[in-house]
C-alpha cells in the first residue's frame, strides 16, 4: 500500500521534501510505460497495418495517405452535361473498387468497372434533364482507399426523337405479329438506337430487329410466334442520341400477349381463302382475288388493321377514277399501299369461289351494311386478329416486299438479322 501511495504521489506532484532515489527510478519507470502507451494510441489512430479505415473520413484520402488518386468529370455542379461521352470516372495511381451513380429521384444507374480497375462507364445513356451524383472509391497498393463525389445535370435537348409503335399494352394479337417503329426524325446512330431497345418474349425465344429505312426499326422472331407467348417491347431511348442534337426521350415497356394460332391461305386459282388453326383446316370459305389487270400480290401478309366500314377510293392507290365505295364492310388492311380482305355486296355471290374481280384485294361475299354475321366476310373478321397471316399463293403478281405492311416475313431470317 505505501508503494502504490508513492507512486501515485510520483505521478503527480512530488512531496514535500524530496523523494528517496528508489521513488525516483520507480518514477521513472512509470512515465516511460505511460508515455508508451501514449504514442501506441496514436500510431493505431493513424492507421496502423491491419487497420480498416472509414470512408467516411477519407474522403480526399488526406487521412490514409493514399496514392489512389480518383478523377471524376463533369466537375461538381456542372450542368448542360452530354448523355453520352461527358461522363469519366477513372483512377491515375490505383484501382477503382466501388462506383454507384443515382439520378435526384433515387434510381441507380448501372455500370462497370474496367478489367484493370482504372475506369468505370455506364451501361447505357443517361437520361436528359437530370441531376446524378456519383461517389467513386479506389484503393491504392498499399490498401489505402480515398473517395471522391460529384454532382451533376444533363442537357435538356432542343431536338427531339420518338419511335411510334405499333403494340398496345395488354392487347392479344396473332401468331405473325411484327412489332414496327417508326421514327418521327431520321435516325443517324442506328447501332446505338438498335442497343436502346429491345423484344423479349416467354417462352424465351430469339427476337431481333430489322432496318428498313432510317426511320423504320422491325422485330420478329424467326418462325411465328408460338400461342400464349408473352411479349414485351423495352424502350430505352431516354438521352440516346439519334442524330447530331438530337436525342431520344422514350423509357417504358409495353406488354402484350399473343392469342391462337391462326394462319389463312387465298388461292388465286382455286378461289378459296382457306383457315387453319394450330396447323390444321379449321374452314374453307370462297373468295374472288384481283382480275389479271389487277393481280394481288403473292406472299405473306399480316392483319394491320380492322374497321367494320372502310372507305375505298381507287384515286389514293393510283388507279384513277376506277371506284369509290365508301361503305366497304368489314375490312382488314393487309398492306400499307392498299391490299385488304373485305366484304363485297356489290357482286353477285357466284362470282366468290369462281372467278377473281377484285383491284387487287381479297374478298369475300358480304351484305350492304355488313349486318349480316353469317357471310362468309363477318364471319372472318368476328374471328380474325390482328397479326394474323394471310398467304396468297398462286397468283401471277409478285411477292410482297417485306416492308409494305408488317410483312417482314417474306424476308429470310439471314437477311433480317443482317443489319
Amino acid at each position: 500500500m505505501i508503494t502504490r501511495q508513492t507512486a501515485g504521489a510520483a505521478i503527480g506532484t512530488a512531496p514535500a521534501g524530496g523523494t528517496s532515489g528508489r521513488s525516483r527510478r520507480s518514477t521513472k519507470g512509470l512515465l516511460a510505460l505511460a508515455l508508451g502507451a501514449v504514442l501506441l494510441g496514436a500510431t493505431a489512430c493513424g492507421g496502423s497495418a491491419g487497420a480498416q479505415p472509414n470512408d467516411s473520413k477519407h474522403a480526399s484520402g488526406s487521412a490514409t495517405g493514399s496514392q489512389a488518386g480518383v478523377s471524376i468529370l463533369p466537375k461538381n455542379g456542372a450542368t448542360g452535361v452530354d448523355t453520352t461521352g461527358a461522363l469519366k470516372v477513372s483512377a491515375a495511381k490505383g484501382k477503382l473498387t466501388k462506383v454507384t451513380m443515382a439520378s435526384a429521384d433515387g434510381a441507380t444507374v448501372d455500370g462497370a468497372i474496367s478489367a484493370d480497375g482504372s475506369s468505370w462507364i455506364p451501361s447505357a445513356a443517361l437520361h436528359t434533364g437530370t441531376r446524378y451524383t456519383v461517389a467513386a472509391t479506389a484503393t491504392d497498393t498499399a490498401g489505402h482507399s480515398t473517395v471522391q463525389r460529384s454532382s451533376f445535370t444533363t442537357l435538356k435537348p432542343s431536338a427531339v426523337n420518338y419511335g411510334v409503335f405499333n403494340v398496345d399494352p395488354g392487347a392479344t394479337y396473332g401468331v405473325g405479329m411484327e412489332v414496327s417503329l417508326n421514327f418521327n426524325k431520321p435516325v443517324a446512330d442506328q447501332a446505338a438506337v438498335r442497343k436502346a431497345i429491345t423484344v423479349t418474349a416467354s417462352p424465351q425465344v430469339d427476337v431481333q430487329g430489322h432496318w428498313f429505312s432510317n426511320q423504320r426499326l422491325d422485330f420478329r422472331p424467326e418462325n411465328y410466334w408460338a400461342p400464349g407467348t408473352k411479349v414485351t417491347l423495352h424502350l430505352r431511348l431516354n438521352g440516346v442520341k439519334t442524330a447530331p442534337g438530337v436525342y431520344g426521350q422514350q423509357s417504358k415497356d409495353v406488354s402484350f400477349t399473343i392469342g391462337r394460332s391462326q394462319t389463312s391461305v387465298a388461292d388465286n386459282t382455286a378461289h378459296t381463302l382457306k383457315i387453319y388453326r394450330n396447323g390444321s383446316l379449321y374452314k374453307t370459305l370462297p373468295a374472288s382475288l384481283g382480275d389479271p389487270q389487277h393481280t394481288t400480290y403473292n406472299g405473306k401478309m399480316v392483319i394491320m388493321e380492322k374497321d367494320p366500314v372502310v372507305d375505298m377510293d381507287s384515286r389514293t392507290v393510283g388507279l384513277g377514277n376506277s371506284y369509290h365505295i365508301k361503305d366497304v364492310p368489314h375490312g382488314m388492311r393487309l398492306s400499307t399501299s392498299g391490299t385488304f380482305v373485305h366484304g363485297n355486296y356489290w357482286r353477285p355471290v357466284s362470282v366468290f369461289g369462281s372467278e377473281n374481280t377484285s383491284h387487287g384485294c381479297v374478298g369475300l361475299h358480304d351484305v350492304k351494311g355488313g349486318g349480316a354475321p353469317s357471310t362468309p366476310a363477318a364471319w372472318f373478321y368476328a374471328n380474325s386478329l390482328i397479326g394474323d397471316v394471310v398467304q396468297v399463293v398462286n397468283s401471277p403478281d409478285k411477292t410482297i416486299a417485306p416492308d409494305n405492311g408488317w410483312n417482314g416475313w417474306n424476308m429470310p431470317w439471314s437477311q433480317w438479322t443482317a443489319n
